[in-house]
């Protein structure tokens, strides 16, 4: 009996699993987060590559730098580039900043300014100011808002247009030309301002036209929860960089911007009822040329 009993206890001993198997799901475990962890790799890598791919298609969108091949071209990188629009204004901005000092130390005060608008408005290829030409043939013709939105689709500008442009262009010159130090904080300041204006239009109406145009480019970017947070970031961003570059002479510069734009978007929806690319074009002109003007009021002691 002895015998017999000591043959059971060890066949119940031999029945019980080894010890390496009580380990096993803690090798599991660490077998699963070793895969987890090219997965979380290729994520990230994945958003990486769809922000540079947004951020080439605000710049294909608002430039004309040319680039090879079709990277950034396709809708769902022209959809997500709108957050990016202040970055390629920043973009322009530091470019065209020291390009700006270079002309000013060998050339005369107007001869520069000439030259700095001109380099401002090459950024886009005149994109911009050709919306601000075909906004105001449009809203100045006293006709219905379906004949607005056709005379704005006319690639020809009329007399309102081109009225327009030369009172534009022409007060950036001379605030320009009026400037000495404070001609840099100007350049530097417009081209950010003229895109934080697009995301501020885009966040405070909706789009007009019922068919085609950025509409159909840009879904979900009109007036829209998203739209506006959007703005919101953007406009903290200006502040900041506001703030540290130009003291309380950037926080002015801000606000009067905003108060441009927003009174710019009044006008839109009473004329058309929302925007158009060719409105947020004129939005960017007309922010851009604010901050001309207020640096100019400042440097002649007028605020």
């Amino acid at each position: 009996m002895s015998l017999l009993h000591r043959r059971s206890s060890g066949n119940r001993r031999r029945k019980q699993p080894p010890r390496f198997q009580k380990k096993a799901p803690e090798k599991q475990e660490k077998a699963r987060q070793r895969k987890s962890e090219p997965r979380i790799g290729q994520s990230f890598n994945r958003r990486m590559i769809n922000a540079i791919g947004s951020f080439v298609a605000a710049l294909r969108f608002l430039s004309i730098i040319p680039f090879a091949g079709t990277f950034g071209t396709d809708k769902e990188a022209l959809t997500r580039s709108v957050p990016f629009f202040p970055l390629v204004g920043l973009l322009f901005a530091c470019i065209a900043l020291p390009l700006t000092w270079c002309l000013h130390q060998v050339l005369p005060s107007p001869v520069t300014a000439v030259l700095t608008v001109f380099l401002l408005l090459s950024f886009s290829g005149g994109l911009h100011l050709d919306g601000l030409a075909d906004t105001a043939d449009g809203f100045f013709s006293s006709r219905p808002k379906e004949q607005m939105l056709e005379i704005m689709r006319d690639s020809a500008s009329g007399a309102m247009g081109m009225i327009a442009l030369f009172l534009l262009l022409s007060l950036k010159v001379a605030c320009l030309a009026s400037m000495n130090e404070q001609l840099f904080f100007a350049v530097f300041f417009m081209p950010i301002a003229g895109r934080i204006a697009i995301l501020l239009l885009m966040a405070m109406l909706p789009y007009a036209r019922l068919e085609g145009g950025l509409g159909s480019l840009f879904q979900g970017a009109f007036h829209t929860q998203q739209a506006r947070l959007r703005a919101l970031a953007g406009i903290l961003v200006f502040i900041g960089i506001s703030w540290v570059a130009a003291g309380p002479q950037g926080l002015l510069t801000v606000f009067a911007v905003l108060l441009i734009t927003g009174l710019f978007a009044l006008f839109c929806r009473q004329k058309i009822g929302g925007v158009t690319g060719d409105t947020l074009g004129a939005a960017c002109e007309l922010a851009e040329a604010t901050v001309a003007l207020v640096f100019v009021l400042q440097l002649g002691g007028g605020i």
